[in-house]
């Protein structure tokens, strides 16, 4: 028997609902509301905006819209997304083409620059079209975040431009007459140690400072990045935000009034509020191992099964549904029906007995789910998403 993680802990006060159709997604707005409001709590005077990418689903973006101060984009598909709830929309990401860029900048939508050639064809581009565009610098930092599942600065790196050659483009954005927006710096994603986040946070302060200093002239927003992490697997602890958010607070004192700062988050938001529904199709045994084949698997929420950017295979938090309080239990793998072997959602772990009809609830959904997986891959049914309260 293999260890999983831990049911969230919204799910005491939440019920969970079963969907009667399967697969399915199932996103449950209180808890994200309620993660808006910790925020709110932990960062007072401090804007949150929501990266689409985490999960795109209309619904889930129509509800959250009213809660949160902006969205961040990185790509003109996600930017249509979210272009009709008139939030402030920024868009980052390298490999932005012609057209990407011409889209931004007449929605006014601000575009974080990855490299002095983005600014310059995004420039050449406001120009042809005789609009001032809004344009933000992305910052690769000479820091990372500590124990970041993903290290987004310290590094060579396709996202962003060099903090030591970011003075000198900004002076050169001024002199052309663009809007420049600010500093868009994120160092790493998926941590959850409070301290490194902290550091990487006061490290990202006085940066900003330094390039403030060189510029002369102080930024009018800008976004620390995000990376706060939940904890998927066994031993890992939820991220303190509150003590994050104490750190924070008294560094952006320094700064002058009209420099706005923001938060960008995805994952902490709504990754805990989502649960993956899959129905047992058959139960068999293969030398001495019981399987639960199911109708749903990787290619739906393919990092459950441990193949988006997991190193060591681990499980996520799982559930029998329809089993009854005091059902026996045995130790089993629930598999998908895909024709691989790396199509199983969780490895030797001790659930209630199952049979075919019942549902296993995948828990930790809410984000890079669907859209981060193969979804068409041999050719499934795309699986239902619903948002409930």
């Amino acid at each position: 028997m293999k260890p999983m993680g831990a049911i969230p802990s919204d799910f005491s006060n939440v019920t969970l609902i079963v969907p009667d159709r399967t697969p399915a997604f199932v996103y449950h707005a209180d808890i994200m509301a309620s993660r808006v409001s910790r925020f709110r709590a932990a960062f007072p005077g401090i804007d949150l905006h929501y990266a689409v990418k985490a999960n795109p689903f209309a619904a889930l973006l129509e509800a959250m819209a009213p809660l949160i101060d902006g969205f961040d984009v990185a790509s003109t598909g996600e930017s249509s997304r979210v272009m009709a709830f008139g939030k402030p929309i920024s868009f980052a990401g390298p490999g932005k083409t012609d057209a990407d860029l011409a889209m931004a900048i007449a929605a006014d939508v601000t575009i974080n620059l990855e490299s002095e050639g983005e600014a310059a064809r995004a420039l050449a581009l406001a120009k042809q079209i005789d609009h001032i565009p809004h344009l933000a610098v992305r910052v690769n930092p000479a820091f990372e975040l500590r124990g970041s599942g993903m290290r987004m600065g310290g590094r060579a790196s396709p996202f962003g431009i060099d903090a030591e050659r970011v003075p000198a483009l900004v002076k050169r954005l001024i002199a052309a007459g663009a809007d420049w927006r600010g500093f868009h710096i994120y160092a790493g994603s998926q941590a959850l140690d409070a301290a490194a986040i902290i550091d990487s946070q006061a490290n990202t302060v006085d940066l900003v400072a330094r390039l403030s200093d060189e510029i002369g002239v102080t930024p009018p927003l800008v976004n620390l990045g995000g990376g706060f992490g939940i904890p998927y697997f066994p031993s890992e602890t939820p991220v303190n935000v509150e003590a994050i958010g104490a750190a924070l607070i008294p560094r952006l004192a320094i700064f002058p009034g009209d420099t706005r700062f923001a938060i960008e988050l995805g994952r902490w938001l709504v990754g805990e509020a989502g649960v993956y529904f899959t129905r047992v199709i058959d139960r068999k045994e293969s030398r001495g191992e019981t399987f639960l084949v199911c109708d749903g698997g990787l290619n739906h929420q393919l990092a459950a099964t441990g193949n988006l950017g997991t190193v060591v295979r681990r499980n996520y938090p799982v559930a029998v549904t329809t089993a009854a309080p005091d059902a026996p239990t045995e130790t089993v793998s629930v598999v998908g029906p895909l024709c691989t072997p790396l199509d199983r959602l969780a490895d030797q772990v001790e659930l209630p007995v199952a049979y075919p009809g019942d549902v296993i609830a995948i828990f930790m959904a809410g984000a890079y789910g669907l859209t981060a997986s193969p979804w068409e891959f041999l050719g499934h049914p795309r699986p239902a998403e619903l948002l409930v309260p």
